[in-house]
């Protein structure tokens, strides 16, 4: 299995309580040492357990007990510390498939400064926004980011969206629109509002005509819901909706770990969706189990035949 979206993030000493099970990291004291911004400034004792450091010792030990063979690491933080510590890890750790960093792409010069020189590695494959933080709704229509979207194109990589809805899943399906040239990867199935009726007629809407455009692909992950037991019958709408929409051969399984561990431990959150899964036919059950992220990702067979085959 390819879980195709974790996160890591080190906070630096003095953030939830120390350092967390692995110690310092290369962007764990930025905010501390400049002046600046705190990293992952998103974070903070309002998210419980979250507010520690999660780093590779813990995501290894984790990922082995769940059985899963390899990750795709996502950006947690729109810096490119964020990019560059995720990129140590994959250089050093085999199950570390491929890397959604983060670029300015309101400045395409230097957005393309920055991807030319993260694609120095091999398991750079796509970049991600934390347009859910952005305070405009309309960051995906600014003609300087989507001038440095046609750039990720051009170079190959995928552009991952994140908690779309309400504010940025219509902005989504305009962008896929125009560049048919980009793959565009919905997160956590754009954050679906199960628990309100009239907004989920919204989400319905948008997300089919995502799903119509053939550059998407979508994520079943995130979906520890408001007001939603996380259950194989509580998340059957959305599996039901998501499978007639893209089918699984353009879904992908995502524990977004360690944010899921609010809802969950990480091993229940994959039970849950392979409990759904488990109705689909073998080739199926591949597509969305391990090969939609292969090839959304573009993760080379010999990335994937060198991860180490941990138990399932």
């Amino acid at each position: 299995m390819i879980d195709s979206h974790l996160h890591l993030w080190d906070l630096g000493p003095g953030a939830g309580g120390g350092m967390g099970p692995d110690g310092g990291g290369p962007c764990a004291a930025v905010g501390h040492l400049t002046g600046g911004p705190r990293p992952y400034a998103w974070l903070g004792p309002q998210h419980g357990g979250l507010f520690r450091s999660y780093g590779e010792e813990e995501a290894r030990e984790t990922l082995e007990a769940a059985g899963v063979e390899g990750v795709v690491l996502v950006q947690a933080d729109d810096t490119v510390a964020d990019t560059e510590s995720m990129l140590a890890v994959a250089d050093r750790d085999p199950w570390a498939l491929g890397v959604v960093g983060w670029i300015p792409l309101e400045k395409p010069a230097h957005a393309e400064k920055e991807l030319q020189r993260f694609l120095l590695s091999p398991a750079f494959v796509g970049v991600r926004h934390l347009i859910h933080d952005d305070p405009r709704d309309n960051f995906l229509e600014l003609p300087a980011v989507r001038d440095s979207l046609r750039m990720v194109a051009r170079y190959g990589l995928v552009f991952d969206v994140p908690d779309a809805f309400p504010r940025h899943l219509g902005h989504a399906v305009r962008l896929a629109r125009a560049l048919p040239e980009l793959t565009v990867v919905l997160d956590h199935l754009g954050k679906p509002p199960l628990a309100d009726a009239a907004a989920m007629d919204v989400w319905r809407s948008q997300f089919r005509a995502l799903a119509e455009l053939p550059n998407t692909v979508a994520k079943v992950s995130g979906l520890h819901l408001p007001g939603v037991p996380y259950t194989a019958a509580g998340l059957r709408p959305l599996w039901d909706e998501a499978l007639e929409a893209f089918g699984p051969g353009r879904l992908m399984i995502g524990g977004d770990w360690p944010v899921s561990t609010l809802g969950a431990p990480y091993g229940r959150t994959l039970e849950v969706l392979l409990e759904l899964v488990a109705e689909l036919s073998t080739a199926e059950r591949e597509d969305f189990l391990e090969h939609t992220a292969a090839r959304t990702y573009g993760l080379s067979r010999e990335l994937a035949e060198n991860t180490p085959k941990f138990r399932f």
